[in-house]
């Protein structure tokens, strides 16, 4: 048994898998769904989002429409590892809007991130005149996304297998 799991009872995790993927449902909607009164399950949610369970809720924009349609992963190696050098890095990274990820990675390079541009001429201005002109990057290697096969924010909550409400 996870932690997870002994933590949270299975209307905890079914509240929770439901509200990520559909962070608009009404409470009393929720509650039918996981065969609770509304106040019980408000109050659920409330110690949910108390213990940080769940941290916020957000709206999933279509990219086509807001002319960031192109997606491409970036490996990013830089000139020193030192954590300042990092501190500074991770700092531009949270500034740059075309940055939809960013993670630092074990292996053969530092840093993989994750951009959103219009097309690639924006792309080839993000890569020249930002992320390439940071000070410490020493090489960049990027991988344009032909066709995003699968890409979602959902968590698996329930184990597949476990008794479903």
């Amino acid at each position: 048994m996870s932690k997870t799991e002994k933590q949270l009872d299975r209307i905890d995790q079914k509240i929770l898998d439901t509200l990520q993927r559909n962070g608009k449902i009404a409470n009393c909607d929720l509650a039918e769904l996981v065969h609770l009164s509304p106040s019980p399950c408000l109050e659920r949610v409330r110690r949910l989002e108390k213990r940080g369970y769940i941290k916020e809720y957000v709206a999933h924009l279509n990219p086509e429409l807001l002319d960031a349609a192109l997606v491409a992963y970036i490996e990013v190696s830089l000139k020193r590892t030192a954590t300042e050098d990092l501190n500074k890095f991770n700092q531009k990274m949270r500034d740059l809007d075309e940055v939809v990820e960013c993670v630092m990675v074990a292996g053969g390079f530092d840093y993989l991130i994750k951009i959103r541009t219009e097309n690639m001429q924006s792309y080839r201005h993000f890569l020249g005149e930002k992320l390439a002109a940071i000070e410490g990057v020493a090489q960049t290697h990027t991988y344009a996304v032909m066709e995003e096969v699968k890409s979602t924010h959902i968590i698996p909550v329930v184990k597949p297998g476990a008794r479903k409400l």
